[in-house]
């Protein structure tokens, strides 16, 4: 345990061990609530030429490839950064005699295995994460819209509304808000969708 505590902070190391420190303080701040997870979110985006051609840069075909915004920027760092600690570690205790400057190279070669370990380790991510913005962006169109009730509704009690569209009406869980209530036929206008409890916030409408 003393030999990994010495190895951890030692000159070798230290660059990976600070990264390593950064994303647990950085996910202790999420959990006591001080961040959000898109604190340091990067923003993968094409550009494209007059030409309508795209002119997508090398860099970020590169961050796309290792599935950067496709995750959260510090879901990614954060599987980076333990494989990038646990590769330096071991090089440099099995392949290393005490050269710090050996040892700083080993960085490289250990900083390329750790970003191949974590695109693979995100790859599950990446259907969780756009699922959830797919979500985020019906339900950001549904935001505004007028809904019919189909089941009474109150500020305490779930209820449903459909709300129309091209095809078939979309069939929403929802609850009013606090003092107001809604029955069955009548129409509401959807303020809000509480993502953590998955319903929609209305408020009573009388169309003219």
């Amino acid at each position: 345990m003393n030999e990994l505590l010495q190895a951890t902070f030692s000159a070798v190391n230290i660059i990976p061990t600070a990264l390593l420190a950064f994303v647990m303080l950085y996910w202790l701040a999420v959990i006591f609530g001080l961040l959000d997870l898109d604190f340091f979110d990067v923003d993968v985006e094409p550009e494209v030429d007059a030409d309508g051609v795209s002119a997508v840069s090398w860099l970020n075909n590169v961050l796309a490839f290792f599935n950067l915004g496709k995750v959260p920027f510090m879901v990614f760092l954060t599987f980076l950064a333990l494989p990038f600690w646990a590769f330096s570690i071991l090089a440099n205790h099995y392949l290393n005699d005490g050269y710090t400057l050996l040892g700083w190279l080993y960085l490289i070669p250990s900083f390329v295995a750790a970003l191949f370990v974590a695109r693979f380790l995100t790859m599950p991510f990446v259907r969780i994460f756009a699922a959830m913005e797919k979500e985020h962006e019906s339900a950001a169109n549904i935001i505004g819209q007028i809904c019919t009730v189909t089941l009474p509704a109150n500020g305490n009690e779930l209820g449903q509304a459909a709300v129309k569209t091209a095809g078939a009406p979309l069939l929403l869980n929802v609850r009013t808000t606090q003092g107001s209530a809604v029955q069955k036929g009548e129409t509401a206008l959807v303020l809000e969708y509480n993502a953590e409890n998955k319903f929609y916030l209305i408020e009573p409408y009388q169309t003219i």
